[in-house]
């Protein structure tokens, strides 16, 4: 059991949900990662997803990726982001999801890759141009060393296709709320609702809901379903906001903990019912 399944074991037995708060490593700077990564745990995050920068970011909206290539202009490799989850194992027990496209782990070599992410601290990783039926490799050698392979369902998804990732997800299936890209808004709530129904009847594996998920309200609204809420263009954006300003860190955390004080208020209001 890693720190992933420990953590959602932990939060069930607290009635509370997961806050799954993202960044991109080296946004601005690989430092400053560090302190993020550090005051989003001191602000309620309960696991981090760490973009890994990449030149051709399909998935994701304009705010994201203006953070890939902020983060390339410093020279950010994959390389540089497992070294900093090593520095930083030290000061924190937070699970690290690496969310990262296929083609740096494929450079790098999916074996070498599985192993130096473990060896590094790193919990889980997200690849989602790389569908489990293509990811034979990696799914067989992450189970061997112990990393979580986290993959992704959309509303679009058939009941075969959910069975499938049911199956081949590690750590928590995420279910992208969204047809379209990070950032973009969410138009109807209750279909999540629907659609994680849906999902449950085929796995009991922790489902976490992230696209579109802007505001406190909003994560309050979808911790009610999920079991994790994922947050990441809204916290990008914050970074991009404020790349100059000396408060940037405090700025982050205190979003953060706009969005785990809603998240626990559901808690609160399970527990007086």
């Amino acid at each position: 059991m890693n720190r992933i399944e420990k953590r959602f074991k932990k939060l069930k037995t607290l009635n509370r949900k997961a806050l799954i708060p993202y960044i991109m490593a080296g946004d601005p700077d690989i430092k400053t990662t560090e302190e993020l990564i550090l005051e989003i745990e001191r602000s309620g995050g309960d696991i981090i997803e760490l973009g890994v920068p990449f030149t051709d970011p399909l998935a994701d909206g304009p705010v994201i990726q203006k953070a890939h290539y902020r983060a390339l202009k410093n020279k950010v490799t994959l390389r540089n982001v497992l070294d900093l989850v090593k520095r930083i194992r030290g000061k924190t027990t937070t699970p690290i999801v690496l969310m990262t496209y296929y083609n740096p782990v494929f450079k790098y070599g999916d074996d070498t890759f599985v192993k130096d992410a473990v060896a590094s601290g790193v919990d889980g990783v997200i690849i989602p141009d790389l569908p489990p039926d293509e990811a034979k490799d990696i799914i067989d050698i992450s189970k061997r060393e112990g990393l979580d392979t986290i993959f992704l369902l959309a509303p679009t998804s058939t009941p075969e296709r959910v069975r499938i990732i049911a199956k081949a997800t590690r750590g928590f299936i995420y279910y992208v709320s969204i047809t379209g890209i990070t950032g973009a808004k969410i138009e109807e709530m209750d279909s999540i609702n629907k659609s994680i129904e849906r999902i449950r009847e085929d796995t009991d594996k922790p489902i976490a809901v992230g696209f579109g998920i802007s505001a406190p309200e909003e994560a309050k609204r979808i911790a009610e379903w999920a079991d994790g809420i994922i947050v990441g263009s809204a916290i990008v954006r914050i970074i991009e906001e404020n790349i100059d300003d000396p408060s940037l860190i405090s700025k982050v955390g205190e979003f953060v903990k706009s969005l785990s004080t809603g998240i626990s208020e559901i808690q609160n209001l399970k527990s007086k019912i």
